[in-house]
This record gives C-alpha cells, structure tokens and sequence, in this order.
C-alpha cells in the first residue's frame, strides 16, 4: 500500500537511491560496521547523486523538494542499516536549522557545501550533565566584541568525528535557563575546538558519535543563527521533524525485521516440520505483523499532516514514543524466534537487535514524550 503523499516522482526518486545504495554502500556496509566508520567519500557520492537535502532551494544547489523525499530517503537508507543515521541527521535535523534561520548571507556560505557533501554537519546539544533538560546545559557563549566566547563539552554527539560544521547550543546569558539559549555554528578549522573520542556503543557501530570540546572558541558574531536567547523555541520548533524522522526509522526497522522472521520461520524445521507451522509461532508472527500495520498506518497519517504544516507535537510524540517501543519489541521476539542463530552476528536480527533500542532514547527520550502528551492534555 502507497501512501497517499508519494506521487511519481517520489518513486523514480526511491528506484534511484536504490540502486545507488545497491552498488555503493550495501556492498562494503559490513566493513564499515567492523571499521566503526562511514567514510567521507560516501558523503560526497551522495552529494554528487543529489541524494542530500534535496528540499534545499535550487539557488543553493538543492531541487525544491518537498518532504516526501526525505521520507524515502530515511526509509531507504533505515533498509540497509541504522548506522546510516548519520545521514539523515545531516538531511533533515542539522541543516534545516540553516535554512530556517540563517541570514542569506548564512545560507549562501553554508547550505551549497551541505548539498554537495562538502560539509558534514552535526547538532551538538547533549552535555555530560544534560540530555533531554535543555535549560540544564552549562556551555556558554559570552560575547565579547566581534565574537562570543564558547566554553563547554558536548557528548553523544552523531557525526561528531566527520563533521565540519557543528550547530552547537550556548548559553549567551547563564542566568536565564531556557531564555538564555543561543544556537552557533562553529567552523571545524577554530582553535579552541576540538573532536574528543570516538564513542563505542553498544549498536549503530558505523555511525560515528564523539565528544566535542570547546575551550575559549572565539565564534564570530556573524556565526550566530538566528536571534540571541531564541535559541530554546528554535529547537521546539525543529524537534518535531527531528522525531518523526526517528519514528520513521524505527517503523522501517520494524518492517524489516518482520520481513527476515517470517522468511527465516518458514525455513527452520523442527520436529520434522516447518517451526512456522507451529500455532505459538503464528500467534508471535501475527501479533508483529498487527502491530507493525498499525505503526505504518498512524505514521503515514502524522508525515501527511506534518507536510500541510500542521502543528502535531503530540501526534508526533505519540508516534515517536509508541513505535521505537513496538521497534524494541519487534527485535526482542524476532530475535527469540531466531533461536541461537539469532544471537549470531552473520545473522541480520543481531544488528538490528543491537541498533533498535537508542531509537527510545534519543531525540528526546520516550518518557519526555508521555510527559509532552500529558501535558498537551491538560493534564
């Protein structure tokens, strides 16, 4: 079933991406996971390909595309692998910001490289002591004539390593939590900056996350996005993007998952026969199967409106907090009918098994969005 916003020309899009991930990235995908590191080149592949921020305006080297390309875009490269997310970070959570707040000025330095692959970007929010309490960073930014000041650490950070450019949130007035925030973006060649470790996770093993340090960093003032202290309501405005698009990865991962169960149930003999002949087995089958249906049908509806501009904060941590959880789920039982073979690494289920649980941690954790819910309901 197509959903009602895919026209054609989303669909040559896909057919394209396809392919081109067919020959370019499927291939060499398992070498990456084991080298923990997409390489640079593949960014500017893409680039080149027009697979990056397609939805930026032509005059900055983009097609004008709507949001239907980023949905394939995120469900195709969520087929191949979640360490693939590094990507759609840059696509549409990082870059996005440029354009909605940068000045032309901004944009026409910045959003041409992005497009290219040029420039990797990365959106550096989570500190040590601060994850989804946002009013809780202590990174600041003073300004002092021509510049602003930055000190402070950031951790957890996608596409910490290759990036070029770093949306990096600052407090440019301590005293005022939230109302203090600022949004900056710091240049990789700053002294002052640098990368920290490359962090070793328990999944997403291509997709490199750092530490990023910023001691003394004297950031141009022209360097600011957007207003000083708007910083706070820029990121509530953007993180309803930044969670659908998580959802939609963990619907796809879901869908895959389903697809490699049912297939591999369907071969595994037991007892002389097929295990997918056993009723337990149908029952857990048909269960994932209900599940993932519902997942699809109620994000199909939520990208929809998001496209006509709707205001879904709840819709949209609805979406994220109940479909990363059924991802999480999804990956415990097709793990469970996997038997031994899927707790083997040659076997897909154990990457997915690893990658699917952080879905329900990042981009704000699924708790935070039962309290967005509660709180959007009076409550």
């Amino acid at each position: 079933m197509i959903a009602r916003y895919l026209e054609e020309e989303h669909q040559l899009y896909r057919d394209s991406l396809r392919k081109f991930l067919e020959k370019e990235v499927i291939p060499y995908f398992d070498q990456w996971e084991e080298e923990r590191l997409i390489p640079r080149e593949l960014w500017t592949n893409m680039g080149e390909n027009g697979f990056l921020c397609p939805w930026v305006d032509e005059k900055y080297g983009g097609l004008n595309a709507d949001f239907a390309y980023s949905v394939v875009f995120n469900e195709e490269i969520e087929r191949v692998g979640t360490g693939l997310v590094g990507l759609g970070l840059h696509n549409d959570i990082v870059v996005p910001y440029f354009d909605s707040y940068g000045t032309d000025e901004q944009k026409e330095r910045w959003l041409p490289k992005c497009v290219t692959g040029e420039n990797i970007t990365a959106i550096a929010m989570t500190e040590p002591d601060a994850g989804s309490d946002l009013a809780g960073i202590k990174a600041t930014a003073i300004k002092q004539g021509d510049y602003y000041v930055l000190n402070g650490q950031k951790t957890f950070i996608t596409n910490g390593i290759h990036a070029d450019l770093i949306l990096v949130v600052a407090k440019t007035d301590p005293k005022a939590k939230h109302k203090g925030i600022s949004l900056f973006v710091v240049e990789k060649d700053m002294p002052g900056f640098s990368h920290g470790r490359k962090l070793d996770k328990v999944g997403l093993h291509s997709q490199d996350t750092a530490e990023l340090f910023f001691e003394d960093v004297k950031v141009p003032a022209e360097n600011l996005l957007g207003e000083e202290g708007k910083g706070f309501y820029y990121l509530m405005e953007k993180l309803q993007q930044e969670r659908l698009t998580v959802a939609i990865s963990a619907q796809v991962a879901a869908e895959e998952m389903l697809e490699m169960t049912t297939a591999y149930v369907k071969e595994r003999k037991a007892f002389g026969q097929s295990i997918s002949t056993f009723q337990n087995i149908q029952f857990k089958v048909a269960e994932m199967a209900t599940e993932i249906r519902i997942g699809r049908t109620y994000l199909d509806d939520v990208i929809e409106r998001h496209m006509n501009g709707e205001e879904i904060v709840t819709d949209v941590s609805m979406a994220k907090w109940w479909i990363t959880d059924m991802a999480r789920r999804t990956a415990t039982t097709c793990m469970q009918l996997h038997g031994g073979y899927g707790y083997m690494e040659e076997y897909p289920i154990a990457r997915r098994y690893r990658d699917v649980p952080v879905s329900s941690i990042y981009a704000g954790t699924n708790d935070i969005m039962k309290n967005i819910i509660a709180k959007n309901m009076g409550l």
